[in-house]
């Protein structure tokens, strides 16, 4: 689903539309080096319904030079292609 409701949240940074956020992705951690290791942890699933669940966690990603680490939550929906992050709020 790549949708303009998409939304991602970092910080106090809103970014809204599916586009958007992969273009933002894409600039942040154009190499390898760059992308690290992302692992999660602490991951928390609630069944909002039978077409929606809100996950939560910890992340943690490991680069040379630096490890940042924090919490997110993601909204999930289940669309006609599965299930997709429309919501993702990471600190």
């Amino acid at each position: 689903m790549r949708d303009r409701a998409t939304e991602f949240i970092s910080g106090d940074k809103l970014t809204r539309g599916w586009q958007t956020v992969r273009d933002r992705y894409k600039k942040k951690y154009d190499s390898r080096q760059k992308m690290g290791t992302l692992t999660f942890s602490e991951l928390k699933i609630t069944r909002l319904n039978g077409d929606a669940a809100l996950v939560t966690g910890r992340w943690k990603l490991v680069r040379n030079g630096d490890k940042p680490h924090g919490r997110f939550t993601l909204l999930f929906r289940r669309t006609l292609d599965g299930w997709r992050i429309t919501h993702d709020h990471t600190s």
